[in-house]
């Protein structure tokens, strides 16, 4: 039933409104980690805007072991890039954080992404620009990004698009395969999305989608991540006064 060409076209004149309405000479500006969300978000903004429009921020935290990744696509869609490695970013605030307090490991995880995207927004705000956001419907459906990190941005091209659409885009486009293709990690724990999940991108998709999925434990990991999980699509809660 999904009609990829009809929802990429429909997408990229998206694109161009949101500019037309939020700075049409703006440019757009987004975080390239050589996955297949940031590539396929970087190709739709680049039929949308033209490449001269669209500028990608590498930002390994050290070394990166699939850095090569990010390379091929900002080269593959000739557009501009800049590279800043956020490690001394990351250790400086680990560093001075007060010693008696028990920093969690998910604090540790969380950082990173949270860097970016101060240093996403340093950068557009210098080339007059608009953050995309990468996330995809899938990974939104469980929560799977990180609060105030890789959640947020001026506008969002994938975040009604599941795993499999968005991947389906992504070769009609004309992206390397390896690309579309590529096994997702967060890079920040060493392990991939699906061995973090639980469960498959293919049966969360179809769960999505449909509401059918035969693992009964399955489906109710999915359904307890989604609910504890919807704060994170939601704005941030304000106390009313009654006068108002």
């Amino acid at each position: 039933m999904f009609d990829a060409k009809k929802i990429k076209d429909q997408c990229v004149e998206w694109i161009r409104d949101f500019f037309k309405n939020n700075g049409p000479d703006c440019n757009a500006v987004l975080g390239i980690s050589g996955g297949k969300d940031s590539s396929i978000a970087a190709a739709l903004c680049v039929e949308a805007l033209g490449k001269e429009r669209v500028i990608g921020v590498l930002m390994p935290q050290g070394e990166q072991h699939d850095i090569d990744m990010a390379h091929l696509l900002v080269n593959h869609l000739g557009i501009k890039h800049y590279v800043v490695n956020i490690k001394e970013a990351v250790d400086g605030i680990i560093k001075n954080l007060p010693a008696d307090l028990a920093v969690t490991p998910q604090s540790l995880q969380n950082l990173p992404p949270r860097i970016r995207m101060s240093t996403l927004y340093a950068v557009s705000q210098s080339v007059n620009g608009r953050v995309c956001n990468t996330c995809n419907l899938s990974e939104d459906w469980v929560g799977y990004s990180t609060r105030y990190g890789d959640s947020v941005g001026d506008f969002s091209p994938l975040s009604n698009l599941t795993v499999t659409e968005v991947k389906e885009i992504g070769h009609l486009l004309g992206l390397p395969s390896e690309l579309v293709e590529k096994t997702p990690i967060d890079g920040l724990c060493g392990k991939t999305d699906e061995e973090n999940l639980g469960f498959t991108y293919a049966e969360l998709d179809v769960y999505i989608r449909t509401g059918e999925i035969a693992d009964k434990a399955k489906k109710e990991l999915i359904d307890k991540k989604h609910k504890a999980n919807l704060f994170k699509l939601q704005l941030m809660p304000c106390f009313k006064p009654e006068f108002l």
